[in-house]
């Protein structure tokens, strides 16, 4: 247990989750990510961009026929992000981080690049996504935050400050793991439609309806499901940080 500052000053007893809990969600994340990374490789794997783009398959409609830089952005992109959420439950593996700390910081190292790659290329295609304004607002501040989170955590384990390096990539795993939340919110707002269609299903319509709202969607709640995590286990957060800081004042 951890004895965490509360706004009255009072200390709150913070409860680790249990061990089967936690490892029910680590299977859970680390099954969909790979299943997504599987999912992603094998459709981009198939042709190039122009091929795929006449059988609309994925994003390749989106960036066939854009220049040469923002297709390499977009398999720089599709590559490195793919690399980084198929590694990142690892890295939230106790046993690897216990037994294993060399092949920690190996994977560690790996999965920042790939964040830092990523990070740019998303920004780079968030200037041509498909979803107009709202993508770019929406994905943008996706790539932007996910680049900052990795260089946060990076710089809390140069500095020593292990709990911190904890919280931040916590946090920007969270913002990983919307390429596996944007596919499971466009499922569910395509399906929470087809009720209310009427006659022949215009399925552009709809899937341009559901994804409109994703560029925000995918990774806001994630953002929010990773700060009341750290709450719980009583690492520094956003929450956390405020509650000390009004302590320290009264």
């Amino acid at each position: 247990m951890t004895d965490v500052a509360t706004r009255s000053g009072t200390p709150r007893v913070s409860r680790p989750p249990s061990k089967t809990g936690g490892r029910v969600s680590w299977l859970a994340v680390a099954l969909t990510s790979l299943a997504i990374v599987g999912y992603v490789l094998a459709t981009y794997a198939q042709g190039s961009l122009a091929t795929l783009a006449q059988n609309e398959s994925g994003l390749a409609t989106t960036y066939a026929d854009r220049a040469a830089p923002v297709q390499a952005a977009f398999y720089a992109h599709i590559t490195f992000s793919a690399l980084a959420l198929g590694i990142g439950p690892l890295q939230f593996a106790g046993t690897v981080r216990r037994r294993r700390p060399r092949l920690h910081r190996w994977i560690g190292r790996v999965y920042l690049v790939s964040v830092a790659i990523g990070s740019v290329s998303s920004l780079i295609m968030a200037c041509f996504n498909s979803a107009a304004i709202n993508g770019f607002f929406g994905f943008g501040t996706l790539a932007v935050l996910w680049g900052w989170t990795a260089w946060r955590g990076w710089r809390a384990i140069r500095t020593g400050d292990h709990l911190s390096h904890q919280a931040w990539m916590i946090r920007n795993f969270a913002l990983t793991y919307a390429g596996v939340t944007l596919r499971l919110w466009l499922g569910v707002l395509i399906g929470v439609q087809l009720p209310f269609a009427t006659g022949t299903v215009d399925v552009d319509h709809v899937f341009d309806t559901a994804y409109a709202v994703l560029p925000f969607l995918c990774w806001l709640p994630n953002i929010v499901v990773a700060e009341l995590l750290l709450r719980r286990r009583g690492l520094p957060s956003l929450a956390l940080t405020a509650s000390r800081t009004a302590v320290r004042r009264t």
